[in-house]
C-alpha cells in the first residue's frame, strides 16, 4: 500500500513580507483543507523544491531579481516529472494581453493579483488541492487494483497447475491401471497354458506326441514368464539407476547380427521381408544390456507389422557415432502418442494392435539402457499405417586388440566326470534341476538346506555347487564363506542362485566367495553354458 500524501503547495516570492503573508493564510485553510504549505525566496530555491516533492499548485511571484517568474516557470516545466503541475502567477501589476500570453506559454493556468483577495486565493487554491486529492486517491486505488489482480493472476496459474497436476496424476493412475490389466492378462495366459500341459501330462494314457507337445508348451510358456519378470524387474533397476554396467570394447554389428539370428532361429522373422545393412562398429559397452536393446527394438516391429512386411536394420557410423536404426512398415505410431512412447506407463494398447501380447514397456527399457550408455534414442513416424523407425546413437568406440585367443569351456567329453552339488530348499525345483543336470553328464548331489549341503561337501566334495541363497538353518552366503574357509572345499567353483538380481546383491554374493552369480528362473542353456565357463575358467 503506498504512503498517503498531503497535497502540496509552493509559494514563490522574494518578499519575506509577501511570503509570510500568503504561506500564513494559506496555512490558516491548512486545517479545513488536507494540504501543506512550503515557500521558496527563489526561482533557484524553488527549482530544488519542484526536484523534492510534488506539488499540487505553485504560487508564483513574477517579478524576482535573478530568475524572475517566467523563467522559472519555464524551467519547472521543462522536467517531465513537474510539467503538469499547474502554476498561478501573483503579480502587483495588472497583467496585459501580451504579458498574459506570455505567461500562459510558461504553462500558467491563471492569474493572481495583489493585494490578494482571500476568498479568491482559497477557491482557486482548492480546486487544485481537490484535484491532487482524488489523482492521490485514484492511484492508491489503482495500486490496490493492481495489488489485487497480481493475487488474482498468482491464483489463476495456482489452480491451473494443480489441474495440470491432477489430470497428469489421474492420467497416470489410468496408465497404471491399464498396464495391471494388462500385465495380469499377459501372466494368465501362460499361467493357463502351463497348468493345462501339465493337466495333460497327468492323464493316463497320453500318447507320446501330445505328451512331447505339452512339454514344449511348458518350456516356452516358461520362458515367456521369465521374460516378463526381466523385463519387469530391469526396468525398475534402470529407473532407480541400480543397473551397473559390465562394459568391454565390441562390435555392435557382429551383436545385431547374433541377435537377428536369434529370432531367426526361432522362426519369428521367417514371415517378414528383412534388410540388413550393418556394416562393423566399435562401442564401449555391456554385451548384455546391448543385446536387450536391439532385441527389444527387434520385438518392438515384429509386434507391430504384420507377416508380410518389411523390417530394416542398419548399423552405421554418423558423425562420430554408432547408429543403429531399426525401421517397420507396421501399423505407425499416432502423432500424439510418438513424444510418449518411450514412457513408463503410456503405450499404445488402444491405438496399435497388440496382436503378439507383451506388456508394452520394452521401449522404457530401451531409453533407459541407452542413456546408462551415454546414448538417446529417438522414435520418427509420418503417422497410422506408416510405419516408424527407431535410432540409437551411441559413443565410437577404438577397435579392441585381436588377440587370437578366445576363453575355452569345458570339453564335452570331459563334462560327464564332474560332479554338482546341488543345494535348494525347494523341492520341485531341486528335482527338476537335478534331473536336467544329469541328463547332460553330471553327477549331481542334492541337498534340502545350508547344514545338509555343508555335510555333503565335506564328505565328498564336489567340482562345483550350485547354493540357493534362501536356504533354511544357514543361508547362501554363510554357506559360501564356510566352504571357502575349509581347505577340503576351498577350490570347490561355487554359483549362487537368487531371485535377486541388483548390484548390491551380485557385490554380496561375489564378497561370500562365489564365483559367478545367476538370477532365478535359470534356462537350462544359461545354467549349462555357466557352469561351462566356470569349470573352463
Amino acid at each position: 500500500m503506498p504512503k498517503i500524501n498531503k497535497p502540496k503547495i509552493l509559494v514563490v516570492n522574494d518578499d519575506a513580507n509577501s511570503l509570510f503573508a500568503l504561506t500564513s493564510l494559506l496555512d490558516r485553510w491548512a486545517g479545513q483543507e488536507p494540504y501543506e504549505v512550503i515557500g521558496a525566496r527563489s526561482g533557484q530555491e524553488a527549482l530544488r523544491q519542484v526536484l523534492l516533492h510534488d506539488f499540487a499548485v505553485i504560487l508564483l511571484d513574477v517579478n524576482m531579481p535573478g530568475m524572475d517568474g517566467f523563467e522559472t516557470a519555464e524551467a519547472i516545466h521543462q522536467r517531465a516529472r513537474s510539467a503538469d503541475i499547474p502554476i498561478i502567477f501573483v503579480t502587483a501589476f495588472l497583467a496585459d494581453e501580451i504579458d498574459r500570453l506570455k505567461a500562459y506559454q510558461k504553462g500558467a493556468v491563471d492569474f493572481l493579483f495583489t493585494p490578494v483577495i482571500p476568498q479568491i486565493l482559497h477557491a482557486k487554491v482548492a480546486v487544485f488541492v481537490t484535484l491532487a486529492s482524488k489523482n492521490e486517491e485514484l492511484k492508491r486505488q489503482a495500486h490496490k487494483l493492481s495489488e489485487r489482480s497480481a493475487e488474482l493472476t498468482a491464483t489463476n496459474a495456482r489452480l491451473t497447475r494443480e489441474i495440470e497436476e491432477r489430470q497428469a496424476a489421474e492420467q497416470q493412475n489410468h496408465a497404471k491401471d491399464e498396464f495391471l490389466a494388462m500385465l495380469g492378462h499377459e501372466l494368465r495366459n501362460p499361467l493357463s497354458a502351463i497348468s493345462s500341459a501339465a493337466a495333460l501330462l497327468g492323464l493316463p494314457g497320453v500318447q507320446p506326441d501330445s505328451a512331447t507337445r505339452a512339454r514344449a508348451i511348458i518350456v516356452r510358456q516358461s520362458r515367456h514368464l521369465s521374460r516378463i519378470v526381466d523385463d519387469l524387474l530391469d526396468l525398475s533397476r534402470a529407473m532407480s539407476g541400480k543397473i551397473l554396467l559390465s562394459r568391454q570394447v565390441l562390435d555392435m554389428g557382429a551383436l545385431v547380427l547374433a541377435c537377428v539370428e536369434t529370432f531367426r532361429a526361432t522362426g519369428r522373422i521367417a514371415d517378414y521381408q528383412l534388410r540388413l545393412d550393418v556394416a562393423a562398429v566399435w562401442v564401449d559397452g555391456d554385451a548384455t544390456r546391448l543385446e536387450q536393446i536391439v532385441s527389444n527394438l527387434i520385438d518392438n516391429a515384429l509386434k507391430y507389422t504384420a507377416p508380410g512386411g518389411a523390417i530394416a536394420i542398419a548399423v552405421r557410423v554418423d558423425d562420430g557415432e554408432v547408429v543403429l536404426t531399426v525401421s517397420d512398415s507396421g501399423v505407425g505410431i499416432a502423432a500424439e502418442l510418438l513424444p510418449h512412447v518411450f514412457d513408463v506407463f503410456v503405450q499404445g494398447a488402444s491405438t496399435l494392435d497388440r496382436t503378439q501380447g507383451g506388456l508394452g514397456i520394452g521401449l522404457s527399457l530401451v531409453r533407459r539402457l541407452t542413456e546408462l550408455h551415454g546414448g538417446t534414442v529417438a522414435a520418427h513416424s509420418d503417422g497410422a499405417r506408416a510405419g516408424s523407425t527407431f535410432t540409437i546413437r551411441l559413443p565410437l568406440a577404438t577397435p579392441a586388440a585381436k588377440d587370437g585367443t578366445a576363453a575355452q569351456g569345458a570339453a564335452p567329453g570331459a563334462r560327464a566326470a564332474l560332479s554338482v552339488l546341488l543345494v535348494e530348499d525347494n523341492e520341485d525345483g531341486r528335482e527338476v534341476m537335478a534331473m536336467m543336470l544329469s541328463g547332460n553328464g553330471y553327477d549331481v548331489r542334492q541337498a534340502a538346506d545350508g547344514w545338509q549341503g555343508l555335510q555333503a561337501a565335506f564328505a565328498r566334495p564336489p567340482d562345483l555347487a550350485l547354493l540357493d541363497i534362501g536356504l533354511p538353518g544357514i543361508d547362501g552366503y554363510e554357506l559360501a564363506r564356510r566352504l571357502r574357509a575349509d581347505p577340503r572345499t576351498r577350490a570347490v567353483k561355487l554359483i549362487a542362485l537368487t531371485g535377486y538380481g541388483l548390484a548390491e546383491d551380485k557385490r554380496r554374493v561375489l564378497e561370500a566367495g562365489f564365483d559367478l552369480h545367476l538370477v532365478k528362473p535359470v534356462d537350462i542353456d544359461q545354467l549349462l553354458r555357466t557352469i561351462g565357463s566356470c569349470i573352463g575358467a
